[in-house]
């Protein structure tokens, strides 16, 4: 059994630039935090995009859904922004692959101490070798059906809907 982890972007692969005091994309954070989280199933990463995911429009979430068809990979972990990451989910429902696909991301960035990255994709990286084939989100220590949670903006977690 193998995993396939795409990445996207979103604040989990943010990092702060101190010339000008923004969160930018740099190099992923991904293959470090799999190195640090010692994942020992064979896994391979693939880097689609580093958007936003506010950025995020229809043919980005086709793209995303279509390197989940043409993964050989049957268990797929989606590291993406988690201002749409439901939308992105949605799309992948819809089109009812037979493969465990987990959706994560963070609200805070790898690189920066507090942050929930390491965590949530350790936790997303189990839940695809775990769960049923179908596609669900990770977030805050629990499993969602897509099409059962939302973002708490307030909180800032992700709860059932």
């Amino acid at each position: 059994m193998s995993l396939r982890i795409i990445a996207t972007g979103g604040t989990f692969d943010k990092q702060y630039d101190p010339l000008t005091g923004e969160l930018i994309f740099g190099a992923s954070a991904i293959p470090s935090a799999l190195e640090r989280a010692r994942i020992t199933v064979p896994y391979q990463v693939e880097s689609l995009m580093a958007l936003d995911s506010l950025d995020m429009l229809a043919p980005q979430r086709q793209q995303i859904c279509d390197a989940c068809v043409y993964s050989k990979e049957a268990h797929i972990v989606i590291v993406h922004g988690t201002d749409t990451l439901r939308e992105t989910a949605e799309v992948i429902g819809h089109a009812k692959l037979g493969k465990t696909i987990v959706l994560t991301g963070a609200m805070v960035p790898y690189r920066i101490d507090g942050s929930d990255a390491q965590f949530n994709l350790g936790f997303a990286c189990a839940a695809a070798m775990l769960c049923a084939p179908g596609v669900y989100i990770a977030m805050n220590g629990q499993v969602f059906a897509w099409h059962a949670v939302r973002k708490n903006r307030a909180a800032g977690i992700f709860e059932a809907c």
